[in-house]
């Protein structure tokens, strides 16, 4: 251990004698939370303390604290660790702020105030009584702050808009260790930032979004086969570029391959298909849950809960294994995601064998509708536009279990992003877009939005954050650089 590390965790532990701190020290326990990451890329990496403020004064504390060993000693900040982008929530030789036992969820005037330790789980089990609803995670397992400050996508995205646009305050602690509130009236090009800029201004202790009244929902998935993808696609441009599309619907579809199928070497079709309304089989989804032939058994469409719905999607994640995304945007158009499908199948080949794989192509629209509700809700800094049209994000999710398989798992996904993104760039389909949360290393999610908004979060970087805390003493996820 460094004689600056040793120092600043002495200092945390007279500043705050009663804080919880852990180091390898605690095996049991240090081994417990640092291989809790959603992805062993973020457990591979060995913090010298783990600290676990227990409210937003000791998160307060603790910046005010290590502000004297700025360029010495480096900080990550981790809400549930479901980001699987190496670095983004844990550190090497640093210390890792874990917040989650920040607690407590409330309604309070049409809006929920949730600690940033909860999980979307949680939020949904609390709204459920009260028949309401919030764009939140599609999974339980999801924190909330990597999709609040960084444009996710919930069940109610195509009506509802980003879950960034839907958070009307953020509590957060900025460099000076001030906790400071940042909305519409209050230290608004804060709030604006936050809506896109993740870790870059701060640590967000509490976000407020608005509720909705929201009761069960018809959603579920659908199995099939590859020879029906291209029509699927068909069936998801049409639905987009319909000038009456239907703005109850949140839809995925995916190619997938997993050695635990039992379907030999081949891959294999996932809808996974959402409905607002409960209203059994809506003609707005008929193209997506009729497709034949499918896997009959396999089939969950039913009408279910919030709660349900979002547990049904967690069931597919996996915890100390090896998991990477990447990912790019591109115009809704047949052509560009079929031919993107057909690439990552033929990538998909070198990689076979990786023991445990389970991956996927993953198509994720923006809908118009949902591109109009940033404007109607104050902005964000993504970037993106309705008069781009319908967007559709690429996903390429890769879960894997033996590290000496990292490799050549990075070397498949990249060479199918390039081909795919040369592909959408020769037809005229490419759009810069990258989204943070399915971004690897090296794809620069924050220079994706374009220069106006990385002036304008750099703006207010240099505002709340003068001498660049947040820039170089957390250098997890994607830097402004000031």
């Amino acid at each position: 251990m460094s004689t600056k590390i040793s120092q600043a965790i002495s200092a945390l532990r007279q500043t705050l004698p009663h804080a919880h701190l852990v180091t390898p020290e605690a095996a049991e326990e240090y081994q417990s939370l640092n291989n809790s990451y959603l992805s062993g890329f973020e457990s591979d990496l060995t913090p010298t303390c783990i600290f676990l403020p227990q409210s937003k004064k000791e998160v307060a504390a603790f910046v005010k604290t290590i502000q004297p060993f700025v360029g010495d000693v480096q900080f990550a900040i981790r809400a549930a660790g479901r980001q699987p982008l190496p670095g983004c929530a844990n550190i090497q030789d640093g210390i890792t702020v874990d917040l989650r036992s920040l607690k407590g969820i409330d309604i309070q005037d049409g809006h929920v105030q949730i600690a940033a330790g909860e999980l979307w789980g949680s939020v949904y089990e609390y709204l459920e009584p009260h028949g309401l609803g919030v764009t939140g995670g599609k999974s339980t397992t999801c924190g909330i702050g990597g999709l609040a400050t960084q444009g996710g996508l919930s069940f109610y995205s195509t009506r509802e808009g980003f879950i960034c646009d839907n958070v009307v305050n953020f509590e957060v602690v900025v460099a000076s260790g001030e906790i400071i509130n940042a909305n519409a009236e209050e230290n608004s090009d804060l709030w604006v930032a936050l809506r896109g800029g993740g870790n870059n201004f701060g640590i967000v202790t509490r976000f407020d979004l608005r509720t909705f009244k929201q009761g069960p929902m018809y959603a579920g998935m659908v199995w099939y086969y590859k020879p029906s993808f291209p029509d699927q696609i068909a069936a998801l441009v049409k639905e987009l570029t319909s000038p009456d599309a239907s703005v109850e619907t949140h839809l995925m579809l995916s190619i997938a391959y997993a050695q635990v199928f039992s379907n030999g070497n081949d891959v294999i079709c996932l809808n996974q298909l959402y409905y607002t309304q409960p209203i059994e089989d809506p003609p707005a989804l008929a193209p997506f849950t009729h497709v034949q032939p499918q896997r009959a058994e396999m089939n969950t469409m039913k009408i279910q809960t919030l709660v349900q719905a979002a547990t049904e999607q967690s069931g597919a994640g996996q915890s100390m294994i090896r998991c990477l995304y990447m990912n790019v945007s591109v115009k809704a158009d047949i052509e560009t995601l079929t031919t993107g499908g057909d690439i990552w199948c033929e990538e998909l080949e070198s990689v076979k064998d990786a023991a445990g794989l389970m991956c996927s192509y993953t198509l994720q629209p923006y809908a118009v509708s949902l591109l109009e509700s940033t404007n109607a809700k104050g902005g964000n800094v993504l970037g993106l536009d309705p008069s781009s049209g319908p967007i559709v994000n690429v996903l390429l999710l890769t879960y894997w279990k033996e590290k000496k398989d990292d490799e050549r798992i990075i070397g498949f996904m990249r060479r199918a992003l390039k081909r795919i993104e040369q592909n959408a760039d020769a037809r005229g389909q490419l759009v810069p877009y990258i989204y943070w949360n399915y971004a690897f290393s090296d794809q620069d999610a924050l220079r994706s939005y374009g220069k106006e908004n990385v002036q304008k979060l750099q703006e207010v970087s240099k505002k709340y954050d003068p001498n660049g805390m947040f820039q170089t003493a957390c250098p997890g996820g994607f830097k402004l650089c000031i």
